[in-house]
């Protein structure tokens, strides 16, 4: 019993959660809401599960909600332009995911802490995000095919549930069955055993981070697709909500270790406990609160691996 509630306990107090506010917050039930809840969970999800993959290989990315709000400047600036959508949804992509190398390069050429590393390169497309914009949004009445991609249905669910199913899906495959994701877990549990084994610890790194940065240029264009704008500062919030997904999924499943799983489960959670506060009427301060309460108890669970990430070099 005591190592299922260790394994597990998290997600049914989850469940407990859920039925709570089934039972005290009006229409909290009502299949509208709960998809609604699914789709605020989405961005969530797809950005917690690349900065789990960059914990994974032992590295701390701080400046995914950054370089998702330049990958959303640069396609809306694009698509507000009239070039095809396609070109807008690959310079989006493009982005994120120059940017996770552009964090992979400093952390592992020049030997920067990813701490340290990841903030700076937030600075940096911040700067870029107001320099394209001049710190004003983008909004325009875009193509159908271009905002179907967060504003859609398929078989009657939402296009972004499905998107976050198939980013789930795809990094549970990657991590556990494919020898390039054990390799990137073994790095990040033991990197002097890795570089022992004769694992590319380097390239590890700087895909594990890479990775992050894509994930973090796909939410842009599925956020930037659901709400027709583009802002230099738009997923900001999205900082902490992600980075509390992460760690509430170290506290289940895996615990103590980034789970992809576990991350998915705590998006879920978090956009559940935001949305029931709501319907109860509860002041906005309290989420903040409860957010921070969360980060603060999962954190001590798993603060080993945190502070391995933050400053091994």
């Amino acid at each position: 019993m005591k190592a299922v509630i260790g394994r597990y306990g998290t997600a049914l107090a989850a469940l407990v959660i859920f039925a709570g506010f089934a039972v005290t917050a009006g229409n909290f039930l009502a299949v509208g809401n709960l998809l609604g809840v699914a789709k605020q969970a989405s961005h969530i999800a797809i950005l917690g599960i690349g900065f789990s993959l960059a914990l994974s290989a032992s590295e701390l990315d701080l400046s995914f909600a950054n370089l998702c709000s330049l990958a959303a400047v640069a396609t809306g600036v694009l698509v507000h332009g009239g070039y095809p959508p396609g070109l807008a949804v690959a310079a989006g992509l493009a982005v994120g995911l120059g940017g996770g190398l552009l964090n992979g390069a400093v952390v592992t050429l020049l030997k920067v802490p990813s701490l340290i590393a990841t903030l700076a390169v937030a600075a940096i497309a911040n700067g870029c995000a107001f320099m394209i914009t001049g710190g004003v949004s983008v909004v325009g009445r875009w193509p159908t095919a271009f905002t179907a991609l967060g504003r859609g249905t398929l078989l009657g669910l939402p296009a972004l549930v499905w998107w976050m199913a198939g980013v789930t899906l795809l990094a549970l495959v990657f991590l556990k069955q494919t020898r390039l994701g054990f390799r990137l877990i073994c790095t990040g549990e033991a990197v002097n055993a890795a570089r022992l084994a004769g694992l590319n610890v380097r390239g590890l790194k700087l895909l594990g981070l890479a990775l992050s940065g894509l994930c973090a240029g796909l939410t842009a264009v599925l956020l930037t697709a659901s709400l027709s704008s583009a802002a230099p500062t738009m997923a900001g919030d999205f900082l902490l909500t992600a980075i509390a997904a992460v760690m509430l999924g170290m506290t289940m499943f895996e615990p103590g270790h980034p789970n992809i799983q576990g991350t998915l489960v705590g998006a879920l959670t978090i956009a559940m406990l935001g949305n029931g506060l709501v319907l109860l009427g509860a002041p906005y301060y309290v989420q903040d609160i409860c957010l921070g309460l969360i980060i603060i108890g999962s954190v001590a669970v798993s603060a080993s691996a945190l502070t391995r990430a933050a400053f091994e070099v």
